[in-house]
């Protein structure tokens, strides 16, 4: 079967090659009639405008990407990324851009999808996660000088935009809660220790801790697993001295933590105290529902999506501070027996 070509567009439409190809790459040159009249007669017939002709001809790729440094089967169970990709996918459909994902074992192999995706024209931008100190990827963006807004921070991101929460503000006010319940023995379970995220959490973790006198605070590193952060727990808990609180870095890990607790016949909240970080449908479908640090997720990826369109647009942007996760206290936690 014959690829449909422009000229099969022109001839239905009763214009130029020339209307077509302007209708096609969003330029000026035909009424928005006639540009409606040409989109649809394109899609009807299934025609994909060529890669490398639209690069020659420096039209937009109507894409924006997205690469993940994370195990796949992370991602599936990480209601996290579900929420900011929902949230991405909501600000780029209303303005016809797709999302181009890729998931790659290493920062480097990135770097190669970057100059790959640009080179080829495939993508206008790319949205940056899992911001790490001395990011290799920065100079490489700013070299290529592809649009991106990087989520996360704040960190040295050069000319590049970033939308940020305040972690440390947030860990802080977790911590002060279970201290006002009574816990003195309070450890965290975190994420992966090479994200800057995780290590702005670990030290506002170590600080407060610090400052009210909570010699016995502990952090132990994970993957955000659920096996991991179980083993973890675990860890903790057969101690001599197990914490009567931990605070997890994400729902996925927060969930395991609390079975490994009903496993050792621990009593959640009275032996021990839970908190989970970015509240999802997991922390309320357990029982005891989890106390979690809540915010609104997909919000947080429309609004990077739209400072990355603005980005792309040749507008100024700016690093934004989204809003601060808030505490939303549930069934697991409570003052220690």
């Amino acid at each position: 079967m014959k690829r449909p070509t422009i000229a099969d567009i022109a001839r239905r439409a009763g214009v130029s090659k020339g209307a077509v190809s302007y209708a096609l790459n969003g330029q000026p040159g035909v009424s928005e009639a006639t540009r409606q009249r040409i989109v649809a007669i394109a899609q009807e017939i299934g025609f994909n405008p060529n890669s490398a002709a639209r690069a020659l001809s420096g039209a937009s790729a109507r894409a924006v990407g997205l690469t993940l440094s994370r195990p796949a089967r992370i991602l599936s169970i990480e209601p996290f990324f579900m929420g900011l990709i929902s949230g991405f996918e909501a600000e780029l459909a209303a303005r016809s851009y797709a999302l181009t994902l890729q998931v790659v074992a290493t920062p480097e192999q990135e770097v190669e999808v970057y100059r790959r995706w640009w080179g080829e024209r495939r993508i206008d931008g790319v949205i940056v996660t899992d911001l790490r100190e001395n990011d290799l990827r920065i100079p490489v963006l700013q070299k290529l000088q592809l649009p991106a807004v990087v989520i996360g921070g704040p960190g040295d991101t050069g000319k590049i935009a970033q939308v940020w929460s305040d972690d440390a503000g947030a860990i802080t006010e977790t911590v002060r809660y279970l201290v006002a319940l009574g816990h003195r023995r309070i450890a965290r379970v975190s994420g992966l220790p090479g994200l800057l995220h995780t290590q702005t959490r670990t030290r506002a973790f170590e600080d407060v801790c610090a400052s009210l006198g909570l010699n016995e605070a502990l952090t132990v590193p994970s993957d955000y697993t659920g096996e991991e952060g179980g083993r973890a727990t675990r860890r903790l808990l057969i101690g001599a001295d197990r914490p009567t609180a931990i605070i997890f870095d994400n729902d996925v890990m927060a969930v395991a933590g609390l079975a490994v607790a009903q496993e050792m016949g621990l009593a959640v909240p009275g032996d021990l105290s839970i908190v989970a970080w970015d509240d999802s449908p997991l922390c309320s479908l357990v029982h005891p529902p989890l106390t979690a640090l809540s915010r609104d997720i997909a919000e947080y990826g429309a609004h990077a999506a739209r400072e990355l369109l603005a980005a792309i647009d040749g507008k100024q942007v700016s690093n934004v501070e989204a809003g601060t996760a808030h505490l939303t206290p549930r069934g697991s936690t409570a003052p220690p027996r």
